[in-house]
């Protein structure tokens, strides 16, 4: 399914944000998610479906002060 990962077009096989977190390599990373602007909590994400189309940002921790 083609989707656009961080603003790049992505060809993946996941149907499901979690699959394609999976899929792109941050199984064990600590990030947050958004699909077309709307957060998707870790919990919600086995079950959040995608489609074509769909906008994922992925976005990790930033300290600072």
């Amino acid at each position: 399914m083609q989707i656009n990962v961080n603003g790049k077009n992505c060809l993946i096989k996941a149907n499901t944000v979690f699959d394609a977190l999976d899929e792109l390599g941050y199984t064990d990373a600590k990030i947050a998610t958004a699909v077309n602007e709307t957060f998707i909590p870790e919990a919600a994400r086995p079950t959040h479906m995608l489609c074509v189309g769909d906008r994922l940002e992925i976005l990790a921790p930033m300290q600072g002060g």
